[in-house]
């Protein structure tokens, strides 16, 4: 099995490329979605955020019940990117980390699971901040005959190159993921989401 990643700048995009994967043949538990949820740290509670965290550590479970990924999704709360949904195995390793972990685990639970998954770890942090500023990553293991085809879905689906989105980041002084930052505020997204549509 490989793993294929990709960052969305929309969930639409993200939800986009996994009903594509599932469509040709991709287990939806091979599939795991993270997309930030629209909701800041201002809104959710710390009651909330542990309830979520232990909603999507079950995520995963849900999603493989062979009923489509994507209604499988549950709430988590990553530090430094506020509440996400997710469905998924990447999803329930994360949700184990944010469930248990001492400060700064969770950040090592996305991205330690990406790392794990075959990503690259400067793509990970990549990831990690793309879901921050409002996007969605989705990650598929699939057969290696079908990692042509996999990968060919996400790119349909306007998929974020990594390289590029880091050279944007870094031009703001960002250099890598950091989990004692704060979420992004709904101005923030709404203002990021903006930037990127002008680039496309």
């Amino acid at each position: 099995m490989r793993t294929v990643t990709g960052l969305f700048d929309t969930r639409d995009d993200a939800r986009n490329a996994v009903t594509a994967l599932e469509a040709a043949g991709i287990p939806s538990n091979d599939i795991s979605i993270v997309a930030h949820d629209g909701t800041t740290k201002d809104e959710t509670s710390e009651t909330k955020a542990a309830e979520g965290a232990g909603t999507g550590a079950g995520v995963g479970a849900v999603a493989g019940g062979g009923v489509g990924l994507l209604t499988g999704l549950g709430v988590m709360a990553i530090p430094g990117v506020g509440p996400v949904v997710a469905a998924g195995w990447l999803a329930a390793t994360a949700a184990g980390a944010v469930a248990g972990a001492v400060a700064g685990g969770a950040a090592g639970g996305i991205i330690g699971s990406l790392v794990s998954a075959g990503v690259p770890e400067e793509h990970a942090h990549v990831y990690a901040e793309g879901v921050r500023r409002g996007g969605s990553i989705v990650v598929a293991k699939v057969d290696e005959a079908k990692v042509d085809e996999a990968s060919a879905i996400l790119k349909r689906s306007n998929l974020v190159d990594p390289v590029e989105r880091r050279r944007t980041y870094e031009q703001d002084g960002w250099s890598r993921f950091d989990d004692t930052r704060d979420p992004y505020s709904h101005d923030e997204i709404a203002a990021e989401q903006r930037r990127y549509q002008t680039l496309r």
